[in-house]
């Protein structure tokens, strides 16, 4: 079940069927880091794992977004020896 605010202060409530069960082993420091995730957000862990999972699909979609940032050179074209604006 997940509650969502809806405008005018109203909340809406969301029946999820889950049917599909995995078990996965994590290091103790990745098990510490969803433990320590999941009483700070007051969010349960098994929501933690399938929103960070949903994450990963979506950027699958677009592989091409993993390299923003990655190249070295100019942060702006225009800084380019001929293409300046000034």
């Amino acid at each position: 079940m997940a509650v969502s605010p809806t405008r005018r202060g109203r909340r809406v409530i969301h029946f999820e069927q889950m049917g599909n069960t995995i078990s996965v082993r994590l290091p103790e420091d990745l098990a510490q880091w969803l433990e320590i995730a999941a009483r700070r957000s007051g969010v349960p862990k098994g929501r933690i794992v399938r929103e960070e999972l949903e994450k990963a699909r979506s950027s699958a979609e677009r592989p091409f977004l993993r390299w923003a940032g990655a190249v070295a050179g100019p942060g702006d074209l225009s800084m380019r020896k001929g293409f300046s604006r000034k």
